[in-house]
């Protein structure tokens, strides 16, 4: 795999990372609108108040207009696989292609099919049945995004695979192991809430709005309601998934648990950040410089958000690079010295293979095979020259994480005061200054989901596959220009789409559930 220039991997980065996040903006209100309307159409079935059923409809409305324009985002996505990332796509292809190909076929054509029926079929097919269309939409859009973060999960932590030296690729050897790795069950309940909370946020604003001008308050009323109790349960439930993709990422991504909390110089006990201002004096790992200003801290928090333990030991950037302290399983930890060596002799083992190979000297192609298989689990770390290049740009990832944390605990306290009103019939339409927090709340929830990608994906660095394969040796070998000129017509398209979208949501948000069908 060549190593390719700087330049060319910010560009590819920065592409992916643009689309991805235009693309994050529709995804989750198509998963958060799509239960919640379904949960409206279920009350018009069970009571038979048209109510329900013309307010399920106008959210279906706004479902459909968020829905179209998340696909468009999402196919540009995937193609970038083959054109700007193809030595990722030929060195893992036939794992990660296996969960894509499953989300197109299964979750992707379930959705399109019932959508229709969904959209079109009110006065064509029963309730109950126009109600199952309905579920199976929303199933199919929620199954799609099972498989995509099962993909996401394994470049998180891969398993179920083999390297095939042959023909230098990693192979499946157990899907189940992927499907239900633990970071792969607990990314989906975690993003997919995330998603449930901007749905839920969303319903709550715009409902608050026509509170506020004092119209269609009966549909108002009751989007609020399903709102408060849909949202209020799944900013509860998201507290209790973030506890556990912390406990994740502590036992198989510590350098981005490290980075998360800021923490250079790890130990027993270490506590939990409430609130710190990180120092931008600090430039090394090693400097010696304080790296907070400010920390405000919960003693031992992190110890036991991680391990469970409150006087587990938590390692930081320096520990990690260092090496030398005991992990969980009880192994001592390898420098990152000790892992480039490891790395550099897999990649070695490799070259040597097939030279053996090809000379047809099958003793020495089998001693090679075993050198690499025994140090293949750092075979990354061969391409990497400095021990810097493992730490995750920090502020890119401490700040977007402590955002999404403060933000969480946002949402609880606004969901719990609206059900408050709404549930106790407290004339939430005077309650003003809750009408317009429900409102301004909504960039919020936006905000708190891009913020956990970024904690995600760059907390992730440098590595496309955790452990195997670095950025450098997993982009396309193509001009830099192309990139950038690509780069640029994706964000003017991306753009244009966002602003359409907005406009017509804005549009028919204005002319109200009347209109809306």
């Amino acid at each position: 795999m060549e190593l390719l220039s700087t330049s060319l991997i910010d560009w590819s980065r920065a592409q992916f990372a643009m689309t991805a996040m235009y693309h994050w903006l529709f995804v989750p209100l198509t998963l958060g609108l799509g239960i919640i309307m379904a949960i409206m159409e279920t009350m018009y079935v069970r009571t038979g108040n048209e109510q329900w059923k013309k307010t399920a409809k106008f959210w279906m409305v706004i479902f459909g207009i968020n829905f179209a324009i998340g696909v468009a985002t999402g196919i540009i996505m995937e193609f970038q696989f083959g054109t700007n990332w193809s030595n990722y796509s030929w060195f893992v292809g036939d794992i990660f292609g296996a969960p894509l190909a499953i989300e197109a076929t299964l979750a992707f054509f379930l959705e399109a099919t019932f959508i229709s029926i969904m959209f079109f079929g009110w006065k064509r097919v029963g309730k109950k049945a126009h109600l199952t269309a309905t579920w199976l939409t929303v199933t199919g859009a929620t199954l799609s995004a099972l498989w995509i973060l099962i993909a996401n999960a394994w470049m998180q932590y891969p398993v179920g695979m083999e390297f095939n030296p042959d023909t230098t690729r990693n192979e499946m050897i157990n899907f189940w192991d992927i499907a239900l790795s633990p970071v792969a069950i607990n990314k989906f309940f975690h993003t997919v809430l995330s998603g449930w909370i901007l749905g839920a946020v969303f319903v709550a604003g715009v409902a608050a709005w026509y509170l506020l001008k004092k119209r269609d308050t009966e549909f108002a009323k009751q989007s609020m309601k399903v709102a408060a109790g849909f949202g209020l349960a799944s900013s509860l439930l998201i507290a209790w998934t973030g506890h556990g993709s912390a406990q994740q990422v502590a036992d198989k991504q510590p350098m981005k648990l490290a980075v998360m909390e800021g923490l250079y110089e790890g130990g027993e006990g270490v506590g939990l950040i409430a609130f710190a201002i990180p120092n931008p004096a600090k430039e090394s790992y090693k400097d010696g410089v304080d790296p907070y200003l400010i920390n405000i801290s919960i003693p031992k928090g992190l110890s036991w958000l991680s391990f469970g333990e409150l006087d587990a030991y938590v390692p930081g950037i320096k520990d990690i690079i260092d090496g030398g302290y005991k992990e969980p399983d009880g192994s001592t930890a390898l420098s990152f010295a000790e892992k480039q060596i490891k790395g550099k002799a897999a990649i070695q083992a490799l070259a040597d293979y097939k030279k053996a190979k090809k000379e047809g000297n099958e003793t020495a192609a089998n001693e090679y095979k075993e050198i690499l298989k025994s140090n293949y689990s750092y075979f990354g770390y061969g391409y990497l020259d400095t021990p810097e290049q493992l730490i995750p740009n920090i502020p890119l990832v401490y700040w977007p994480f402590h955002i999404m944390v403060y933000l969480g605990g946002w949402f609880v306290l606004l969901f719990v005061v609206l059900s408050f009103f709404v549930y106790r019939n407290k004339d939430i339409e005077n309650k003003k200054w809750l009408l317009w927090a429900c409102l301004w709340t909504i960039p919020l929830a936006y905000i708190a989901g891009q913020a956990g990608w970024m904690v995600a994906e760059i907390g992730r660095q440098p590595w496309t596959i955790q452990d195997v394969l670095p950025l450098q040796a997993a982009v396309s070998a193509i001009s830099v220009k192309s990139v950038m000129i690509s780069f640029f017509l994706f964000l003017a398209l991306f753009t244009a789409l966002l602003i359409a979208e907005i406009r017509i949501m804005l549009n028919q948000i204005k002319k109200g559930p009347e209109d809306s069908h």
